[in-house]
């Protein structure tokens, strides 16, 4: 069924169980077990903190089969990402997963690892779950050919079961190089310690599992000058996934180096939105610049935020850490709203039913976004901006120029190992290539 924000083009609504006329399409499918018709359920939505997702479920009346898998409805990312997260309560069990179809699952303390297997939509528990359920497939023939074996799987079994008392504390890792898996942060919008996201550049077969190739060379004979043309493209916009044009632009911006702008307009949603991509690549040492916003006039100053800056507010104890977000070129007050915005948009699931049970996160989130909005009208100054990138190519516009802004510190670092891996730096070959 086609329902009216479909056919406005709000494809991807937030869950929300109050919702009378829920986004589900259904349509009749095969059964591959009775090769009988069946019906198969598509439910387009918004995963907080994250990006949008279709759930399907199929069901068949005539033999009773019914499987649900979930297919991300963004494309292949950037880079690929490797989520580490320590379960030891109970209560982090309940934590929303999202396992793409590309995605390996594993529990390093015991040894264990699932091939990617169908994606799906649950939590941790739910994980754990899916797999002894698994292991557990074709055990009553194995127990009469295979009786050694089957005891070891029963107790190998019972210690993914006892994962689930969080007697002893435990590593579930995602590894996904499509970049579309997804594991929640129950502390958002601050940093949440238990979880380590990586995100890593993949390798050549891994880009060929993913059906991706090489990108072609420019054609020989070619000039023109970066710096004064504005290249379109098309694509899909990332709100209504209408059809829409990016435009790229080289920026030389002063004391700092030059960047390629990306800014994306779209005339069915009105959705628009700019990416920044460094133009001199990765600078040798990694950029902590602390700005103290004094005056309202502060929240003018240009901004630029790279694709691995952070973005922290000591006052506030926020830091975007784990938060999923882009690269922009912007102002300090943009940068700002833009936090606001994000945290607003990405909280479906305080919604409906949950509403009343995450009344308290619910009630965090809207006082952390009172507080943005009195430094964004300048009620309250005296507060710390922080961006850290490893990268260096994060940049906060010096008012003084060339000479030192009295408000502004800019502090050099030598990356770590664990960062210089991260970016790909370790295996680099630069000489004799």
């Amino acid at each position: 069924m086609t329902t009216d924000s479909a056919a406005s083009g709000n494809l991807f609504r937030d869950i929300n169980a109050d919702d009378e006329a829920p986004e589900v399409t259904e349509m009749e499918s095969l059964c591959v077990a009775c090769e009988e018709q069946g019906v198969t359920r598509l439910f387009p939505t918004r995963i907080p903190f994250f990006r949008e997702v279709i759930v399907s479920s199929f069901n068949c009346e005539h033999c009773g089969a019914h499987n649900s898998e979930l297919q991300p409805a963004s494309s292949i990312q950037e880079k690929g990402i490797k989520v580490s997260v320590r379960i030891s309560k109970p209560q982090e069990l309940n934590r929303q997963v999202v396992q793409t179809n590309n995605a390996t699952v594993s529990i390093p303390e015991l040894d264990f690892e699932t091939p990617p297997n169908a994606g799906v939509l649950t939590t941790v528990e739910g994980l754990i779950d899916r797999a002894v359920e698994g292991l557990k497939q074709d055990q009553v023939l194995r127990r009469i050919q295979h009786p050694d074996l089957a005891e070891q799987l029963d107790k190998f079994v019972a210690r993914l079961e006892d994962l689930k008392t969080c007697n002893t504390p435990f590593h579930l890792v995602i590894d996904d190089p499509s970049g579309n898996s997804f594991v929640e942060n129950p502390n958002a919008p601050n940093t949440d310690p238990e979880m380590k996201v990586v995100h890593f550049t993949r390798t050549k077969e891994q880009n060929e599992s993913l059906g991706l190739q090489g990108e072609d060379q420019a054609p020989a004979g070619s000039e023109f000058n970066a710096q004064e043309e504005v290249m379109s493209f098309p694509t899909n916009c990332p709100n209504c996934r209408a059809p829409c044009v990016t435009n790229m632009k080289m920026v030389d911006i002063p004391h700092f180096k030059e960047i390629v702008i990306m800014a994306t307009v779209c005339d069915a949603c009105n959705y628009r939105d700019n990416e920044v991509k460094g133009g001199s690549g990765i600078d040798p040492t990694g950029c902590k610049i602390t700005l103290r916003l004094t005056d309202v006039s502060d929240l003018s100053r240009d901004v630029l935020k790279g694709d691995l800056g952070l973005v922290s507010i000591p006052e506030l104890d926020f830091s975007t850490g784990m938060t999923s977000m882009p690269s922009k070129f912007t102002t300090v007050e943009g940068l700002l709203d833009a936090i606001c915005t994000q945290i607003k948009r990405l909280n479906s699931f305080f919604g409906g039913d949950s509403a009343q049970s995450q009344k308290e996160k619910l009630e965090k989130i809207q006082t952390f976004c009172k507080r943005i909005e009195k430094i964004m009208s300048g009620e309250t100054m005296d507060v710390h901006i922080v961006l850290d990138d490893p990268t260096g190519n994060s940049y906060i516009q010096n008012l003084y120029a060339p000479d030192p802004d009295p408000e502004m510190t800019i502090e050099r670092y030598e990356r770590t190992e664990e960062q210089n891996e991260e970016l790909g730096l370790n295996d680099m070959k630069t000489e004799n290539y």
